[in-house]
């Protein structure tokens, strides 16, 4: 693992099509920081999925306590 800024990375390797990786480096593209923040993406992607799956599995529901609770504060 390598520790950068502070955030601790680790490496891994990947496929990718020949001719992309050409056009990428022709453009000047940086690979490893396209890829993470590709990974990135799909990483939010993948929780909000689950974060909707969990919520229609088990969606809110109203809670009556609150509605009825007296205010503790000065009046």
């Amino acid at each position: 693992m390598i520790a950068s800024s502070g955030v601790t990375t680790t490496r891994t390797t990947f496929t990718l099509d020949e001719s992309l990786a050409e056009q990428a480096r022709r453009l000047g593209v940086n690979i490893s920081a396209a890829a993470r923040e590709g990974v990135s993406a799909a990483v939010r992607s993948a929780l909000a999925c689950s974060d909707r799956a969990a919520y229609e599995r088990q969606p809110e529901k109203e809670d009556t306590f609150w509605a009825e609770a007296e205010s503790w504060g000065e009046e």
